[in-house]
């Protein structure tokens, strides 16, 4: 007996490496798993791994950019499988580019596959989920980079927005009993290879096998999680970390409020040694010799 028997689900970007691990790893705890991927080779290739070892899948190659297939994507895990219960939202791309030079282009070509994709199959998910008044798991993936990464202004904002959206609809969600949680994956895959330093240049990291993300989402998918919504978790190789929620740090308090005189004498020397460097690689400090100073000195 797994712990995912009788739940359909759907995963998408499934026919490679994070994807690949999530549905193996859902079929291997029970699931039925639609394997979606625009790759529809692969896409098999995930679909047959997971029958040879005596589990249940088909494969999809739905356009999840849009209204009519995300719809179609979540009516074919209905039909396959009696219902929706999981949706993995893995699919992602990439078109680095540094901010001055990135095309609309490159910019709506990530936002239509991360934000515009995740959004329009977890509502046609949600709403069977609610019809069918089962519950279930929504696990959407978001990414160290929305913190801010060099060359990644497409990326970074599609997987910050992600996150937003994962807290707001676990507050909507709640009352049907859905759950929506986040994943921040790490694993060496296509995608991964395309990771660049704080300087700009390409970075050689080591090898993580993009696999093993697929336990925690098969935990999070499973009714022993049932507790668990709004959080962002950071997954694979070796770690399960908690992602802390976003919220206001030190402050400061005027009555009347602050005129800039007011700001010029204490800013500096209340809030300033409170900034914090930024970013994905945020130590060392990156720009220090670009004009830019931290902590106002």
């Amino acid at each position: 007996m797994g712990v995912l028997d009788g739940k359909g689900a759907v995963v998408t970007g499934g026919g490679r490496g994070i994807g690949r691990g999530h549905c193996l790893r859902l079929a291997e705890n029970g699931a039925s798993v639609i394997v979606n991927d625009v790759d529809a080779e692969e896409g098999q290739k995930v679909v047959d791994e997971i029958a040879a070892a005596g589990g249940k899948a088909a494969a999809s190659t739905a356009d999840i950019g849009t209204r009519e297939g995300a719809k179609a994507l979540i009516q074919q895990c209905v039909d396959a499988f009696g219902g929706i219960h999981i949706l993995v939202n893995n699919a992602g791309n990439v078109r680095d580019r540094s901010f001055l030079k990135m095309t609309d282009d490159e910019f709506g070509a990530v936002f239509r596959v991360h934000v515009h994709g995740t959004f329009m199959c977890s509502q046609e998910a949600a709403l069977r989920m609610k019809d069918q008044g089962s519950g279930g798991s929504i696990v959407n993936t978001v990414s160290a980079a929305h913190f801010g990464n060099f060359g990644q202004t497409n990326y970074a904002g599609s997987k910050g927005a992600i996150a937003s959206m994962t807290y707001t609809w676990a507050g909507e969600l709640a009352r049907y009993g859905i759950r929506v949680n986040a994943i921040s994956p790490t694993g060496t895959t296509r995608m991964s290879a395309t990771y660049k330093g704080p300087d700009g240049k390409d970075v050689e990291l080591p090898f993580i096998d993009p696999t093993r993300n697929g336990t925690f989402v098969s935990y999070l998918c499973s009714d022993d999680a049932n507790f668990i919504t709004g959080q962002v978790f950071g997954t694979g190789g070796e770690r399960v970390v908690i992602l802390e929620q976003p919220k206001y740090g030190t402050g400061m308090f005027k009555d009347g409020g602050w005129s800039v005189e007011d700001l010029q004498q204490h800013f500096k020397t209340t809030l300033g040694p409170k900034l914090e460097n930024f970013g994905l690689m945020k130590k060392p400090y990156a720009f220090l010799d670009k004009g830019v100073t931290p902590q106002g000195k």
